[in-house]
């Protein structure tokens, strides 16, 4: 946002003769500057209070509320870049208790958009234009990498990103309940059952669905 600002002040100040080596230039690296000594700083101090807030929820008397909150607001935490701060909680969580809870909740959401972009695929199926985008996001998806989901269809959309986050919601809030346990980070999809401790592969299976 901060280099797109700095691009359109300076192509509407700098003449036509030198805008195309000015306007990069002194586009960049201001960009550069605000984004380290700026907005990093903000970004790192929001990842903290959220690991913070998802460390105290998880151990916390209403974590199956908890879940449900988490559940539904971890796709827009994708959007934002946010949820690699999860990634040390799952560590930090397997290195003291070798299993985290944590990362069972993002498995899911990924599957929940995964889902999301297969009704789309369901419902389009007489587009192909829009096939040729859904059917790559949805495989993606399920193998872990939503980004092609969200960004491609899902937040296009709307509908979709909702109905994903409520899934991911009410699958959330089943797998805290029942305490299912991963015992490290694994693939954010479909495969991500095979991280889970075997006795909870059951329950697993039907927050999948």
């Amino acid at each position: 946002f901060v280099l797109v600002g700095l691009e359109k002040f300076f192509t509407k100040v700098t003449p036509d003769v030198v805008r195309m080596i000015v306007v990069p230039f002194m586009s960049l690296v201001p960009a550069v500057f605000i984004a380290h000594l700026v907005v990093g700083p903000i970004g790192w101090a929001i990842g903290d209070a959220i690991a913070n807030a998802v460390s105290w929820g998880l151990a916390s008397d209403v974590r199956v509320l908890f879940a449900a909150l988490f559940g539904l607001l971890y796709a827009p935490l994708v959007m934002t870049g946010l949820h690699h701060m999860t990634n040390a909680i799952d560590s930090q969580m397997v290195s003291i208790y070798e299993y985290t809870t944590l990362w069972p909740m993002i498995a899911l959401s990924n599957i929940a958009q995964g889902s999301a972009v297969l009704a789309m695929i369901v419902l389009q199926k007489r587009n192909e234009r829009a096939q040729q985008v859904n059917i790559p996001a949805c495989i993606s998806c399920y193998l872990g990498v939503t980004e092609p989901a969200l960004f491609g269809v899902n937040l296009k959309y709307k509908f979709p990103l909702v109905c994903g986050m409520i899934g991911s919601a009410c699958a959330a809030m089943v797998c805290t309940g029942f305490g299912v346990k991963a015992l490290s980070i694994g693939v954010g999809g479909l495969p991500g059952i095979l991280s889970i401790m075997f006795n909870y592969w059951g329950i697993f299976a039907l927050c999948m669905l």
